[in-house]
């Protein structure tokens, strides 16, 4: 029986009990009416009498040091636990949190400007409030030219020559005055238009501009890179193609086009049957502009491009207002949500 009794106090000192119901679960494998101690008890009573006393003793002290070890741990966890509820924050909701996302205008321009910057493009920021000079004036819009009239712009009443800029080629324009070519950028920003705000126009939206100026650059570089970036956006299998258009600071001008992807290139109401959807303006930059910045076009030449984000998105992505963009309803920004 003593080495019961010594088995039992090895068992006991090994116990670690983590929560409140396994400290029950010790107190009453040990300690309860049908424990182990008390088994050592009844046992006891059926020994010869002349063992009784060296093992009472023993067991006794089996029994105090199994109620101490009870309390130490019983202590330790009420530490614990008084611990935990101090660092409590009862300001703290019940409802678990969700995990946010990046918004769909986001996800699409970090697409675009990681596509931009695998063939050598930096990106530059500008700022939005902007001059007449950086907006229009160094881009070949003389003043009172009917061109301006493309782009009606927020002005600055007290302070005409101060505006919302209406495209991010401003930023293109300080890039030119501040760097020598090579120059290989993209622009991405937000801008500004004084339009009726409906499912297809909004007063605010995002560009990306790019430029590309260095010696010998033609109208076959621009086509090759949009080409690749069309494949990257939309597929290996999305077709391009160029329309004759007019831009005061490109020359050639053109609107590119891109195969519809809703119909397969065969005509649908969205593209109005024609099969092509209209994504970006570019062209040839025009030697005026490259002088304004104080770049020879003798020796130089340049393409540049321009697209909006939302009309990309729109169009990548199935949507079909545009005032979606900027309404912040968790319903419509969820679905673009990645993991």
């Amino acid at each position: 029986m003593l080495e019961t009794i010594q088995a039992l106090r090895q068992e006991i000192e090994a116990q670690e009990p983590a929560t409140p119901e396994e400290l029950e679960a010790f107190r009453i494998a040990y300690l309860g009416r049908n424990g182990k101690i008390p088994a050592l008890f009844d046992e006891f009573k059926k020994l010869p009498p002349e063992e009784k006393k060296a093992l009472g003793v023993t067991i006794n002290q089996l029994k105090q040091f199994a109620q101490e070890r009870f309390s130490s741990l019983q202590e330790a966890l009420n530490t614990e636990k008084a611990e935990a509820a101090a660092h409590l924050d009862l300001t703290r909701t019940p409802h678990a949190h969700s995990f946010g996302g990046h918004h769909p205008l986001a996800l699409l321009q970090r697409e675009i400007e990681e596509c931009f910057r695998s063939i050598g493009f930096s990106v530059q920021q500008g700022p939005e409030l902007e001059d007449d000079w950086h907006v229009f004036s160094a881009l070949n819009f003389p003043p009172e030219h009917p061109a301006r009239d493309m782009q009606d712009t927020f002005f600055v009443e007290r302070q005409p020559d101060v505006l919302l800029r209406t495209h991010t080629s401003s930023v293109q324009v300080r890039v030119m005055e501040q760097q020598k070519p090579p120059i290989r950028v993209i622009c991405p920003g937000r801008v500004f238009r004084n339009e009726d705000i409906s499912a297809r126009s909004h007063c605010q939206f995002h560009q990306i501009e790019g430029l590309y100026i260095d010696k010998n650059v033609s109208f076959a570089d621009l086509q090759q890179v949009l080409l690749y970036f069309v494949h990257r956006v939309f597929g290996a299998e999305t077709k391009i193609r160029f329309r004759p258009s007019y831009f005061p600071f490109t020359e050639p001008s053109a609107e590119m086009d891109i195969s519809c992807f809703l119909c397969g290139w065969k005509g649908c109401n969205v593209c109005k049957q024609t099969g092509f959807l209209e994504i970006l303006g570019c062209g040839m930059v025009d030697p005026n502009v490259l002088e304004s910045c104080g770049i020879d076009s003798k020796v130089y030449s340049g393409y540049a491009f321009g697209m909006g984000i939302e009309r990309m998105a729109m169009l990548k992505y199935g949507i079909k207002d545009i005032r979606l963009f900027f309404e912040n309803d968790l319903k419509f920004l969820s679905q673009f949500s990645q993991e």
